[in-house]
């Protein structure tokens, strides 16, 4: 991955206790948040920086972009 917001948001994601669940088609990743008890989808090929503004809130955090 080059120049996208991927890494970032994974590490955003560790820190909050969210885990890897499994891949899914493409780049998309399947996720678990303790937060809000449910799977999101992950899009690990993020390069626009608005974009990534559902990843936090699917996964019950404050908007971090």
């Amino acid at each position: 991955m080059s120049g996208g917001y991927g890494r970032q948001i994974e590490r955003m994601l560790r820190d909050a206790g969210c885990t890897f669940a499994r891949h899914a088609k493409g780049d998309h990743e399947l996720w678990y948040s303790p937060l809000t008890g449910r799977h999101f989808v992950f899009d690990r090929g993020v390069k626009v920086r608005h974009k990534p503004i559902g990843i936090p809130k699917d996964a019950g955090l404050d908007k971090a972009f």
